[in-house]
C-alpha cells in the first residue's frame, strides 16, 4: 500500500532511520580504522566496519524496492518548484552514494584479496580480482564517496530542522518514529 500524501510508511520510516544509524557507525568506524597500525586489531575493527558496510548495503537496496512500490509523500505545493527538483535531486544522489560507498569497499576487498562477507555472516564473491594497485585507486574513491556522503547527510540533516523550525511545513514530522504512519 502506498504511503498518503502527508506520511511515510511504518516500513519506510524503520529503512530510514535503520540505515542513518548503521552509515554513522560507518563512517566513525572508517575514520578510526584508517589511523590504526597494521595487526589482528585492525582487522577485528575492519570485519566491523565491512559489516556495517555491507548491512548498509543491504538496506538500500531494499529501501529502493520498497521506495519504487510505495512512492513518498508528496512534497508541499508551498514550497517552490525549483526547490522541490532540489530536494529530489538530493535524494537520489544520497541513494546513489549509499550503494556507491560500499561497492567501492567492496572493491577495496576484493582488489587486496580479503574476503567481504554480508553483515560478518555471508561470504560474498569478489567484485575484482586481486589488484592491489586498483585497491589502492578504490581506497581514494571510497574516502572521497565518504566524505560526499558525510556532507549530503549533514545537508539532508540542516534541511529537515529547517522545515521543521523555519518552515514549519511537517517535512520531518513525517519521518518521525511514533507517528502513525500509512499501513504497510
Amino acid at each position: 500500500m502506498n504511503a498518503t500524501r502527508d506520511d511515510y510508511t511504518a516500513t519506510a520510516k524503520w529503512l530510514h532511520w535503520g540505515m542513518a544509524a548503521l552509515i554513522v557507525l560507518a563512517w566513525v568506524i572508517g575514520l578510526y580504522v584508517a589511523d590504526m597500525p597494521k595487526g589482528p586489531e585492525k582487522a577485528l575493527v575492519m570485519a566491523w566496519h565491512k559489516g556495517f558496510g555491507t548491512a548498509v548495503l543491504a538496506l538500500v537496496t531494499a529501501r529502493l524496492a520498497w521506495r519504487l512500490l510505495n512512492p513518498p509523500p508528496q512534497l508541499p505545493d508551498s514550497m517552490p518548484p525549483a526547490l522541490q527538483q532540489a530536494a529530489h535531486s538530493a535524494h537520489w544522489t544520497l541513494y546513489g552514494l549509499m550503494l556507491a560507498q560500499p561497492l567501492s569497499g567492496w572493491v577495496i576487498s576484493s582488489g587486496y584479496g580479503y574476503p567481504v562477507k554480508l553483515i560478518g555472516l555471508v561470504t560474498l564473491p569478489a567484485l575484482v580480482e586481486k589488484n592491489e594497485a586498483l585497491a589502492e585507486t578504490f581506497v581514494e574513491i571510497h574516502e572521497f564517496l565518504g566524505w560526499g556522503l558525510a556532507l549530503l547527510v549533514a545537508g539532508h540533516v540542516v534541511m529537515a530542522i529547517k522545515h521543521h523550525h523555519v518552515d514549519r511545513d511537517g517535512i520531518l514530522k513525517r519521518m518521525l518514529p511514533g507517528r502513525r504512519p500509512a499501513s504497510d
